[in-house]
Formats: C-alpha cells, sequence, structure tokens
C-alpha cells in the first residue's frame, strides 16, 4: 500500500487501479497526529452469511474509493465545499484474515484507536455490519467516555447469536449493548421496518431502554423531527455520539447494490439526516456498511456512499468554519 501516482487517473491510489478517497493524500494511522481533521479507513470484512449467499461486501471499500474519483467536495445544495474547511485523508484497508475472526476485529481496534488518540474523526467503510462493534469498542476504550448511537438500518441487527456465531452481522447491536461505555438508553435504530425483523429483536430494544423509530415515524413526522429525536435521545446522559448507516435503511429502490428490501428512506432523507448529524458537535464517528458491488454493476450504491460521507462532512464543515 503506497501513495503513488496512477498515469491513468492522476489520483493517489492505494493498490492497483483503487486511487485514494476522493483522491486526497495517504496517510499511514501512525502519522495522523496533526494531518487531518478525518481519516477514511476500508475495511474488507464479510463474515458468517445469514441470508442468501456471498454478497461481496468485502469489495466495496474499492468500489466506493473508484466511485470517488469522479467527485469534489462542493455540495451546491448548500454553497460549501467540505474539503475547504476539512482535511481528509485516507489511511487504506485494515489487514483482514477472513478465516480469522478475532485477528481481525483485532486490527480494526487498533487502526479505530489511532484515529482516536490521533484526535481524527474516524470514517470506515465496510464489509459487513459486524465491523461497527470492534469500531465502537475501540473508541469508547481509547475516548474513555459514554456514548450513544445512531443507527440506520432497515433491522435491529441485536441477534444474540446467528449459527453459532454471536458477532455476525445481524448480532452487533446485540454486542455493542455489552459494552460498558456504551449507554442502552441511548441507542437509537432509525428506519426500522420489514418482516427480516423478529419479534424477539423488538422486545430485546425494549427491554435494554433503546428507542426505536420506524419508516412509520419517518413518514409521519418528517425527517428532520425524526432526526433531531434521535440525536437529542442519542446524547442523553451521554459524551458523544456515534453513527452507523447500513445500506438497506434506503428503500431498495434506491439501493440497487444492497439487501432488497422495499419501503425504506429515499436517498434525499437519509442525506439530509446525515448533514444535520454532521453540524453536531458531539458526534464523533461514522461507518457505512453492506453496500454489495456484485450485484450492482452500475455501482450506484458506491456512489450513493459517497455522497453520504459528502453530506456529512459538509455538516462538519458548516460549524468547523473556513481553515485558516
Amino acid at each position: 500500500m503506497g501513495n503513488f501516482k496512477s498515469e491513468a487517473a492522476a489520483l493517489p491510489v492505494l493498490y492497483g487501479d483503487t486511487p485514494t478517497l476522493f483522491g486526497k493524500p495517504f496517510v499511514h494511522p501512525e502519522n495522523l497526529r496533526g494531518q487531518a481533521d478525518v481519516a477514511v479507513s476500508g475495511v474488507p470484512w464479510e463474515g458468517t452469511i445469514t441470508w442468501g449467499t456471498w454478497s461481496g461486501c468485502e469489495l466495496a471499500p474499492r468500489t466506493i474509493r473508484q466511485a470517488s474519483a469522479r467527485y469534489t467536495g462542493f455540495l451546491p445544495e448548500y454553497g460549501i465545499d467540505a474539503f475547504d474547511r476539512l482535511q481528509l485523508v485516507d489511511c487504506g484497508d485494515v489487514r483482514i484474515d477472513m478465516q480469522d475472526r478475532a485477528a481481525s476485529f483485532a486490527a480494526i481496534e487498533e487502526r479505530i484507536a489511532k484515529i482516536v488518540d490521533a484526535g481524527v474523526f474516524p470514517v470506515t467503510y465496510g464489509g459487513d455490519h459486524a465491523i461497527s462493534y470492534p469500531i465502537i469498542k475501540a473508541i469508547t476504550e481509547r475516548r474513555g467516555e459514554t456514548v450513544g448511537i445512531v443507527h440506520f438500518d432497515a433491522h435491529y441487527d441485536n441477534k444474540d447469536e446467528y449459527d453459532g456465531d454471536r458477532y455476525a452481522r445481524c448480532c452487533p447491536f446485540r454486542r455493542a449493548a455489552e459494552l460498558p461505555g456504551v449507554r442502552t438508553k441511548s441507542l437509537v435504530h432509525l428506519g426500522i421496518r420489514g418482516p427480516r425483523n423478529m419479534r424477539e429483536q423488538q422486545e430485546y430494544a425494549q427491554s435494554i431502554g433503546a428507542t426505536t423509530l420506524s419508516i412509520n415515524d419517518v413518514r409521519q413526522q418528517g425527517i428532520d423531527r425524526v432526526v433531531e429525536a434521535a440525536h437529542r435521545i442519542a446524547s442523553a446522559h451521554t459524551q458523544g455520539v456515534y453513527v452507523t448507516v447500513c445500506s438497506d435503511v434506503l428503500d431498495a429502490a434506491f439501493n440497487p447494490g444492497g439487501p432488497t428490501d422495499p419501503n425504506g428512506l429515499t436517498t434525499y432523507e437519509l442525506y439530509r439526516a446525515l448533514h444535520y448529524l454532521g453540524q453536531q458537535e458531539n458526534v464523533i464517528g461514522f461507518d457505512l456498511v453492506e453496500v454489495y458491488p456484485p450485484n450492482d454493476p452500475n455501482g450506484v450504491s458506491s456512489h450513493m456512499a459517497v455522497w453520504a460521507l459528502l453530506h456529512l462532512l459538509v455538516g462538519m464543515a458548516e460549524r468547523k468554519g473556513p481553515r485558516a
């Protein structure tokens, strides 16, 4: 992995034809302090398959970076270029061993710990949703603070185990709820819907005091009121709020490279919510997971993932102000 130029794209590349995100500099995690406001990592992990067959989500960090090559940081909707105010760098992918979940999760924790210790905002592209657990674990341990979580998803992802695996992609928020640094009454599941959930999952969320804001809440109240409520709940008695997005929070029509779950958010609703959260001082990290490139030959969901981050970053840029 290195910071060299591709003659074709004239952008720094990480490996092969994969550029750094937005063509921003590659910085080794050991050298982050004073070099960045935001550090991006890829986590090419796909663990236990919980429905159907292999999804290929471990390919997403590559396709998302490739999609980003066509974009600036400027959103005319807000009249702001995020990169005028924020220094973003790419730390490359976490080293993953598909045959060794424990070692892979330890590597994720180590990466996030280095970013947090450097005082930099961590952004992570998965991979499957299991990766949120080691990320949140590292953040709570390194910051030594209690955090809340805003979890955008069609599904609770709070099963205790799947086929004997307690760290499958449907389990991360059961494991996160067990962390001493996570306040379970400040865990918010936003966008929940559909028959791939189970009654026991909703009952577990209720039992730990977590909040469910379903797709019906969004439709009845509007995304602005719902995300404001989600942030308020996640902020209560916590020192930071972590934001995690599963691609299937979106309606399947907007997410061809994700699970086929209809009746979800529009991209407008997701981006508006992320822009709002980016404006909040206590948001301390972000991930986006479950993009499946093999299902999406046009890369629509990879581009969606780039735009999602840009809306969060523009919100962050608005509160930061121009760089000196």
